[in-house]
């Protein structure tokens, strides 16, 4: 990625005419750099906008931009495919974790256009490439996946909207079963969020996660093989959690941010900064007869019959995927093969 200073440009031309004229070699391929370098230098410098994400841009490399301490005025500055800057900006819906596609002064939110990822009021995007939205309800928990020997509940909080008579929702809690252990990943609540403050709260049976706070820290469990926690990129606020050849699960605790709360009518108090878990979810060796809200989207041969095309596409079924607890494993689509433990504790407040 390149960050286009003051008169690089310039310089970048004369260098290359002073290089011609002294190798006395100033032919056609010397002078097309150089105009290339001087149509640069007449673009101006733009500011991106969200794509479309039905319309990719084609062979373009892309680049994670993570607004760190959720500044609103937060960007980068990068080079277009004709060599003018570009300020790289998240979209609104996901104003602290973007893609960036700097050739096409571009960005787009991580849950438009990477399988397996939950983000914001929940939004899902399919193991298929297709992005839907799942409400459910606030202080409930819904089956994300339901396989033979794997089990993700997720406990959504939310405010009531009285204008929409609905709530608004967002992830609070993953409740991870696999054979006889529980696995808690969630977003502590805080009255004002901190960004040197770490709201990602980990657990495993029942036993906190001793994490350090600090980049690239590493645990990794004694009692479950090949189960690891990890700092990704930041020294708070963002793990990824793997058991080996099962799954990698991707949480960073984001709060909201006032304008997004201005403009969304979300209900942010000065009690409550809405803290909650942006997810992405990998995973190894699951069945085909996975079903969950999102687990169902990984089956073969899965068709999804929401209308994509519409603003807000919207899967119900809160019925069918709703389960009595966090680590409950009776929702009616569950294929849970082990007994829900008996007691958690939860470490969220």
């Amino acid at each position: 990625m390149a960050v286009v200073r003051g008169g690089a440009a310039a310089a970048g031309v004369a260098a290359l005419l002073v290089l011609a004229l002294a190798c006395g070699t100033a032919s056609a391929q010397y002078w097309g750099l150089i105009a290339k370098h001087r149509k640069a230098a007449e673009q101006p410098a733009t500011t991106s906008t969200p794509g479309d994400p039905n319309k990719m841009p084609p062979d373009a490399k892309f680049t994670t931009v993570i607004n760190q301490f959720h500044r609103r005025d937060y960007q980068i500055t990068c080079t277009t495919a004709y060599g003018a800057a570009c300020y790289i900006k998240c979209p609104a819906r996901c104003p602290n974790k973007c893609l960036a596609y700097c050739a096409y002064c571009l960005t787009f939110c991580m849950c438009d256009l990477m399988p397996g990822t939950s983000c914001g009021d929940p939004r899902f995007t399919g193991a298929d490439g297709n992005t839907f939205y799942f409400h459910g309800k606030k202080d409930e928990s819904f089956c994300l996946v339901a396989d033979a020997g794997l089990h993700i509940n997720a406990r959504f909080m939310g405010n009531r909207n009285a204008d929409s008579g609905r709530d608004f929702t967002w992830v609070q809690a993953l409740g991870v079963s696999f054979g006889d252990h529980k696995l808690y990943i969630g977003a502590r609540k805080a009255a004002e969020w901190d960004e040197d403050e770490d709201h990602v709260v980990v657990a495993l049976d029942g036993e906190p996660v001793d994490l350090a706070p600090a980049k690239g820290a590493r645990w990794e469990s004694r009692t479950v093989r090949g189960l690891s926690v990890a700092r990704a990129g930041a020294a708070v606020n963002a793990v990824t959690v793997e058991l080996r050849g099962v799954f990698t699960i991707s949480a960073n605790a984001v709060p909201i941010s006032d304008e997004e709360s201005r403009v969304h009518s979300y209900g942010k108090t000065s009690e409550d900064s809405l803290v909650h878990l942006d997810v992405g979810y990998q995973f190894h060796g699951l069945s085909g007869d996975v079903d969950g809200v999102l687990g169902q989207t990984y089956r073969p041969g899965y068709v999804n019959t929401l209308d994509i095309g519409a603003k807000m596409p919207v899967m119900g079924g809160e019925d069918k995927y709703r389960s009595s607890g966090l680590f409950a494993t009776d929702c009616a689509v569950s294929r849970f093969h082990r007994a829900a433990g008996a007691g958690f504790t939860s470490f969220a407040s």
